[in-house]
């Protein structure tokens, strides 16, 4: 894994590391959402909320646009593309394993 790709995980991973951050994904994940809506949602203040967003957009997990003078807010599917590719890395492994395993079973009791 390169260097840069480590860091794009690293921040990924602190990024959903926090529960109200993973919340936060579940409400803007259907559609764009204002800062307003999620924090209602939320039952936290704007404030709050707002950082958590900064932290989310940082991490390349959220994208932000402006529609007036509201911040609407959505899930980046392709933010998510590090922490995919690196938990992929462990199933090509486990899934032979298991293979293997039931093979295994299946000869002995066959």
């Amino acid at each position: 894994m390169s260097a840069a790709t480590a860091e794009v995980l690293d921040s990924t991973l602190r990024a959903l590391a926090d529960g109200n951050r993973r919340a936060i994904l579940s409400i803007v994940r259907d559609g764009p959402r204002a800062v307003g809506e999620v924090a209602e949602a939320m039952a936290m203040s704007q404030q709050a909320v707002s950082h958590h967003l900064r932290v989310l957009r940082g991490a390349g997990l959220v994208t932000e646009t402006r529609e007036g003078t509201r911040h609407l807010f959505v899930v980046r599917t392709d933010g998510f593309a590090a922490v995919r590719q690196f938990l992929e890395g462990f199933w090509p492994d486990h899934l032979a394993a298991l293979k293997a395993a039931a093979e295994k079973t299946a000869r002995t009791n066959g």
